[in-house]
């Protein structure tokens, strides 16, 4: 796996970002992450935006961290959200996640950030296996969908 920068709005982000969409959509009936999102908000130092692509350069995996500081959603000083997590389905179960993930927490580690927030649901067991077994721990409620049942928030201290 070839891991690369790419700008939030790139071709192959977009169109990773559909497909996560699409899939949101299909879990949860509500048309995807309403969460709004800015490709400046992943721009380094403040954030990064990262696409895995496979030896035929096909992009496979997609995921992002940008900064958040103490706000009036639940986010404390020093965050770094994790966004748009998502492998495609005929790469999954090859270990491209938590290689993704580990990427995003050593980069955000790297720029200053103190811990990493993360927002999931309740129908996506595959990701809260995920994060659970790599350390997160669940937190106070923050974003977007903080009110909402179906919402699950975690934590990690980089």
């Amino acid at each position: 796996m070839n891991i690369r920068t790419v700008p939030f709005d790139h071709p192959d982000a977009v169109k990773l970002n559909d497909q996560v969409q699409a899939e949101y959509h299909v879990r949860y009936g509500d048309g995807g992450d309403a969460t709004t999102l800015d490709p400046t908000d992943f721009e380094p130092p403040n954030g990064i935006y990262l696409i895995a692509y496979d030896g035929n350069d096909a992009p496979v995996a997609t995921g992002g961290w940008r900064s958040q500081d103490a706000n009036g959603e639940g986010n404390e000083d020093g965050d770094a959200e994790l966004k748009r997590m998502y492998v495609i389905e005929q790469a999954r179960g090859l270990g491209l996640a938590r290689r993704m993930l580990a990427a995003l927490e050593e980069n955000a580690r790297a720029a200053g950030r103190t811990r990493m927030v993360l927002e999931t649901g309740t129908k996506q067991p595959e990701a809260i296996a995920l994060y659970t077994s790599s350390g997160y721990e669940p937190c106070v409620k923050f974003g977007y969908y903080r009110f909402h049942d179906d919402s699950r928030c975690f934590a990690k201290v980089l």
